[in-house]
């Protein structure tokens, strides 16, 4: 994600999110979930395409609230596939209602998404992968590295010389906890 660190400064859309999210930990639920939700939908397309459209996905998926996403029913389906302003493919939105409705379930099993994030981590890549396609859907290794990335579970949002790897690094992210991360 070198080059990220060059080119988003500045931009209308990557510029607050590469300073101001990506990297950074997450310790709110509904951040998390939409963190996935955005990486899902980003899945064969520009993650600007995904910026862009952000502010439409959180009024179609309630503010990212599991809750009301997971209660969702075939009525709120079509209302999504018919809702322009977000990607309206189907596997992706039947994807995110059935995340919901885990992440629900990880509340009871872990006491919540980051405590279940937190009690499996220090993974490689690969051992993150398999887990999150035995947990959730439609999360394929690029998925999984972009989430877990942005969310601070892996290193390499940011090189070491952007400015803004320091001020993550002073929040001590999960991936720097740990003195290393196993070998792939």
């Amino acid at each position: 994600m070198s080059d990220y660190c060059d080119t988003a400064p500045g931009h209308p859309f990557h510029g607050p999110y590469h300073d101001n999210e990506y990297g950074f930990p997450i310790h709110d639920e509904s951040v998390l979930f939409e963190r996935l939700v955005l990486e899902i939908n980003q899945a064969g397309l520009s993650w600007l395409t995904v910026l862009k459209k952000r502010a439409a996905f959180r009024s179609a998926f309630r503010d990212f609230n599991v809750d009301s996403v997971a209660a969702f029913n075939d009525r709120d389906r079509q209302r999504l596939l018919d809702d322009a302003g977000i990607i309206r493919n189907r596997l992706k939105i039947d994807a995110v209602i059935h995340n919901a409705q885990v992440i629900r379930h990880l509340r009871e099993s872990h006491g919540g998404f980051q405590a279940w994030l937190d009690v499996h981590h220090p993974l490689t890549h690969a051992e993150w992968v398999k887990l999150f396609k035995r947990t959730f859907r439609f999360t394929g290794p690029e998925i999984v590295k972009e989430f877990l990335m942005s969310a601070g579970y892996l290193p390499g949002a940011h090189r070491d010389d952007c400015p803004v790897q320091a001020r993550i690094l002073a929040t001590t992210p999960p991936w720097a906890q740990t003195d290393a991360l196993r070998p792939e």
